[in-house]
């Protein structure tokens, strides 16, 4: 196939790597021309993956219409809220035949759309909703890239396009499950992130092993609540996107949601943690995001309201900590 990658950063280019050693005809689009040349003349992303060879055969370029000529599928690999600015700029310069797939994992601020729902929006008359899918799960970037064994799932509101996803993108290291459940996986793979902060907070302020596992636990319901609140199946957050993602994304070194927690916890400020980075932590604004979700369809998701609150009301993370702990007694439900 031929395969376009919108967006350079580490997953991009890590999924980039994939591709090519699945023998796909692989283009990077990237905004920055200094990566361009790092990619084209060097074999190398040093600003977002250093030391890591890219095969010969990538290349990159910020001319975007020239990397969409005549290709098969379109990967779209940048920060979630710029998804839709960058799809409303490439549709013109789509054919109309392509896959189109969110790597991307958020929800869209003040509109609450997931991923493949603002893409389905913006290529409207373009793009039918059955060649849009979704990749997600427990997959580093600093891992995928240097081929460590990863098992991800491809979601598609179209089957066979689902089964297309998983077929590009398998290869030895890199195993992919197809999952028709697109708005569970896109739920279970961006509410992590804000579970994966909560759980940095904990290591910061030093609470424990115990605790931890509770956020997990925890965390995990209030994804599969909001999501079955939205039509997903419980299944899904039992799987890749789910649980798999859930544990990668809290207890890895690689996570940046858990290193932005960690700082908080830590007693750094928000602005500071973010200023020092070079990526993008998509829990931030996702935490935003879901908070407002959950306001709207009247689920209960108290670990994420303290992260909101800690985030942007400047709460002290151990007054949210205990006012957690205090909570009125419930019972344990899976729903």
């Amino acid at each position: 196939m031929k395969v376009t990658v919108i967006g350079a950063g580490s997953w991009g280019t890590a999924l980039a790597i994939v591709l090519a050693r699945a023998e796909h005809d692989v283009e990077i689009w990237a905004r920055e021309k200094e990566i361009c040349y790092g990619i084209n003349n060097f074999h190398e992303n040093e600003t977002y993956l250093p030391g890591v060879t890219l095969a010969d055969s990538i290349t990159a370029s910020t001319d975007m219409e020239a990397t969409l000529k005549n290709r098969d599928m379109v990967v779209v690999a940048t920060p979630s809220h710029t998804v839709r600015e960058v799809a409303t700029r490439f549709k013109p310069m789509l054919s109309g035949n392509e896959f189109i797939v969110s790597v991307s994992k958020g929800i869209e601020i003040d509109t609450y759309m997931t991923m493949s729902q603002v893409l389905t929006e913006v290529l409207d008359g373009v793009i039918v909703e059955d060649h849009i899918g979704v990749l997600y799960g427990p997959s580093h970037a600093e891992e995928v890239s240097v081929f460590k064994p990863t098992v991800v799932t491809a979601s598609a509101y179209g089957r066979s396009t689902a089964h297309a996803i998983q077929a590009a993108f398998l290869t030895p290291m890199f195993r992919v499950y197809a999952n028709y459940d697109v708005i569970g996986v896109e739920i279970a793979g961006s509410v992590k992130n804000i579970i994966a902060l909560a759980a940095g907070i904990n290591d910061g302020i030093g609470m424990g092993d115990n605790a931890k596992a509770a956020l997990l636990t925890r965390g995990l319901a209030e994804m599969r609540r909001l999501g079955m609140r939205l039509g997903a199946s419980q299944d899904t957050f039992a799987g890749l996107a789910g649980m798999g993602d859930l544990i990668a994304t809290c207890t890895s070194l690689h996570s940046r949601n858990r290193h932005v927690g960690f700082q908080i916890g830590k007693g750094e400020k928000l602005d500071a943690i973010i200023e020092k980075m070079n990526m993008v932590a998509e829990g931030v604004k996702t935490t935003k995001s879901v908070y407002g979700m959950a306001k709207k369809y009247q689920v209960n998701m108290p670990i994420t309201e303290k992260v909101y609150s800690i985030l942007f009301e400047d709460v002290d993370p151990k007054d949210a900590v205990f006012e957690l702990m205090t909570r009125d007694p419930k019972q344990e439900i899976l729903n």
